[in-house]
């Protein structure tokens, strides 16, 4: 019988059972109606956060959208702008090249 008592440890025991007693609580705690109105309440919470934020996120997306359509627009607008001018450009050097010749023709 002593070396049960040389072993037994009065702290340690009393911070286990200490430790039983508060988890025993903490679960009555988080398991009763008041504890599940505060879950159900953040829970509420959370879900108008995440539309709120899919809202903003809907939004962003059509405007990167517009801004997408538009700049296709602008680089469209830009391309028919430079084919007009290389267009212009290579009739004006024709005809550069073809005063050219005719004035060499007539020097000749």
């Amino acid at each position: 019988m002593t070396n049960i008592f040389k072993n037994f440890d009065a702290k340690k025991t009393g911070i286990f059972a200490g430790g039983v007693l508060f988890g025993t609580a903490g679960i009555k705690i988080l398991a009763s109606d008041d504890a599940k109105k505060f879950y159900a309440n953040c829970t509420a919470a959370v879900l108008r956060a995440k539309s709120c934020v899919m809202k903003v996120v809907t939004s962003v997306q059509e405007n990167a959208e517009d801004i997408y359509a538009e700049a296709q627009q602008i680089n469209e607008e830009r391309e028919a702008k430079a084919a007009v001018v290389e267009d212009e450009e290579v009739t004006e050097t024709a005809e550069e090249t073809e005063e050219t010749e005719e004035e060499d023709f007539t020097e000749a």
